[in-house]
């Protein structure tokens, strides 16, 4: 039997891939048609650009652009969908259409084009999830997303007229809002929790040591209180042994024809 879940992960996997061959697709169809379809973009506070809500993240400006966009948006897409199975395409979509929503609303009157916003909200996402769910490999992913793409900070200010920051700026707060707003989903903190059983024998052991520790220091002071304490103040030829006595004997040697008294 198809194990369909299976297939189902795989696709989620691959997902980046399918979204950037998307979007490669609509650039080079509009090439081979000879077509400008910026038209759909995101046009604030327009009915026209209303639709621009659905389709801009898939116009670019040009190839520059679109290359631009690709590898930021493989490399950070298999980072959420392998870091994140359960909630990653839920957080895509709500970025994607997010977004969109609040460049429309607010941003400059212009034509906003380009999957930048998506890239910018997804690294956010990556980023200030690590943090909230305080789950160490999470927190790595966090790191490794600023060391990788931390350059593109600049990208949320209006430095660059030409730039759609809007897209960026919105897209780095639709991420940093799900972050917080998801946090009970996906991958949670890790937990230890210790058998009952377990506890009460490792509390048992302690007790144990400690009572066997007081008694024996007990008795050790107890055996030191009833040894006798060595006199020092002996007698002076108890300190000292005796001298040694000598005793020489001498004889007189008696000379020949001599007698005694």
């Amino acid at each position: 039997m198809i194990d369909l879940r299976k297939h189902l992960i795989l696709l989620k996997g691959l997902f980046p891939f399918t979204f950037v061959a998307i979007i490669w697709l609509v650039q080079l169809a509009q090439g081979f048609l000879q077509q400008d379809w910026s038209n759909y973009s995101v046009h604030p506070r327009h009915v026209d650009g209303l639709i621009g809500i659905l389709i801009a993240p898939l116009l670019h400006a040009g190839w520059a652009h679109l290359l631009g966009n690709t590898i930021p948006l493989i490399v950070l897409g298999l980072l959420l969908f392998a870091s994140y199975k359960e909630i990653a395409g839920k957080v895509f979509w709500l970025i994607y259409f997010l977004h969109s929503v609040l460049v429309w609303c607010f941003a400059r009157n212009g034509y906003h084009l380009g999957a930048s916003g998506i890239i910018y909200g997804i690294a956010s996402f990556l980023f200030f999830s690590g943090l909230v769910r305080r789950n160490p490999p999470l927190t790595v992913i966090s790191f490794l997303v600023v060391f990788i793409y931390g350059y593109m900070a600049h990208g949320i200010f209006p430095f660059f007229p030409e730039i759609s920051w809007e897209a960026h700026l919105y897209g780095a707060l639709t991420g940093l809002v799900f972050a917080v707003v998801l946090r009970k989903e996906g991958p949670q903190p890790r937990k230890y929790f210790v058998d009952e059983e377990e506890k009460e024998d490792h509390l048992r052991v302690i007790h144990s040591s400690l009572a066997e520790e007081t008694q024996s220091t007990q008795e050790t002071e107890a055996t030191e209180e009833t040894q006798p304490t060595q006199e020092t103040d002996q007698p002076f030829d108890q300190l000292f042994p005796p001298p040694v006595k000598i005793h020489y004997e001498w004889k007189e040697k008696k000379k020949d024809g001599e007698e005694g008294e």
